[in-house]
This record gives structure tokens, sequence and C-alpha cells, in this order.
């Protein structure tokens, strides 16, 4: 059976899901460079505390909230290369049409973890539906040929 829609979605899938690992690596290093950098530190430092309405307590409220971040960055990349591990399991189970169910089951369970609602996933989900619905064609019925008049049909 032709799979080429699916593996076409799958692949697309997974080429965005690396450029999203790329730039989430790429922000967690920018945002880790701001944060340690001191110079910016105490920039940012200095203009919270220009605030008369902010103490000194929300400014280490606002750097715990930064390290909550920086966590938050470190578990999308975590999600997106789990996402990515299944599509490359699921085009492997697609690729000679081994097990177009497992594919199909894989794909929907990568773009749940590699975001709920976004391109990448929303591609998955529909190779995922097509890899599980689609069904072979099923073989034309043998119509019965009679010895008798040299393998053409008998007459009723």
């Amino acid at each position: 059976m032709n799979r080429t829609a699916e593996k076409v979605l799958a692949i697309i899938s997974a080429v965005l899901t690396v450029i999203g690992i790329i730039l989430s690596f790429v922000s967690l290093a920018f945002f880790n460079y701001l944060k340690s950098d001191p110079m910016i530190r105490t920039e940012i430092e200095a203009e919270l505390l220009m605030d008369a309405t902010l103490t000194p307590a929300d400014v280490d409220m606002f750097y715990s909230i930064s390290n909550f971040i920086g966590g938050f960055i470190w578990l999308i990349i975590i999600g997106l290369l789990i996402s990515l591990i299944l599509i490359i399991i699921g085009l492997v189970n697609i690729w000679s049409n081994k097990n177009p169910k497992l594919a199909g089951t894989l794909f929907i369970i990568a773009g749940l973890t590699g975001g709920i609602l976004n391109l990448t996933s929303i591609l998955l989900y529909i190779a995922g539906i097509l890899c599980i619905t689609k069904k072979p064609p099923t073989p034309r019925e043998t119509q019965f040929v009679d010895e008798q008049y040299d393998g053409t049909m008998r007459p009723l």
C-alpha cells in the first residue's frame, strides 16, 4: 500500500521538530547568558529598584521566576526530543509498511509530547489518523471459471 502522504507529513513534522529543538537551545543559551552576566543583572536590578512600588523581595521573586522559565525551556526541549524519537520510530515502522497502526499511534503520541496545538502536532495527528484508518485495498472477487469452456465463464 502506498503511504506517501503519511511519510511526507511525518518528515515535515520531523524537520519542524528539529528546528524547534535548535531554536529552544538558542533561546535557552541566550536566556542563561542574560541571567549570568553581572553587568546585565545589575542593570535589571537597578531598573526594578527604581520603581517605588517594588521591594527587594519582589526583585528576588523576579529572579526565581526567571529560574522557573529556564526550567520550563528545558521541559520543552525534553518534550521535543521525545517527540522526535517517536517520529523517527514511526517513520521506520511505516517506511516498509511493516506496522502502520503502531506508526499511527506513535505519531499521535509524538504530537502530544511535541505540543498540543501547533503546526507540527497537527501534521502528526493527520499522519497518525491516516495510518490507523487507511485500509489496504480489498482484492476483487475471483470469478469462477469452468474448465469445460476453455477458461471462459460458463453460460447460465
